[in-house]
């Protein structure tokens, strides 16, 4: 991945992204929580061969680190949000990137609904999962 590289993908606000049916609140409009992770799902399409670039090598996979990410305006159950994400950073395996939603307001020009930037890491999957200490049980 090369700075500059970018993804933009569209969602469709449902009952099931709303505020209310995420725990977020309770207002049926687009949770934050399910925002975000919109948001990180365009920026691993950036990282991905989806995105028209190279890709990751076989094996290799991205992890979220750190995410900020400003919610600035509600939108309503059968809006379309657009997600756009930028690589902005590289340094070795970090990746940072700009993710910015918008919607679409007939007549009128977009709205901004949120920005922010999240931070990605490169890693080798199997040697990430092999990492993590085995599950406990209990009982």
């Amino acid at each position: 991945m090369r700075i500059g590289d970018t993804a933009t993908r569209s969602f469709t606000v449902t009952t099931a992204d709303t505020a209310r049916a995420l725990g977020s609140g309770d207002l049926p409009v687009l949770g934050t929580p399910r925002l975000l992770a919109w948001c990180e799902a365009v920026t691993c399409v950036v990282l991905s061969e989806e995105a028209g670039g190279e890709g990751m090598a076989a094996g290799r996979t991205s992890v979220g680190t750190r995410i900020l990410l400003q919610h600035v305006a509600a939108s309503q159950v059968g809006a379309g949000v657009q997600v756009g994400a930028t690589v902005v950073h590289v340094d070795g395996r970090l990746v940072r990137l700009e993710v910015v939603a918008h919607q679409a307001r007939p007549g009128q020009a977009d709205q901004l609904v949120a920005h922010g930037e999240v931070t990605r890491v490169l890693v080798d999957s199997a040697r990430f999962m092999s990492s993590l200490d085995p599950p406990t049980s209990e009982g």
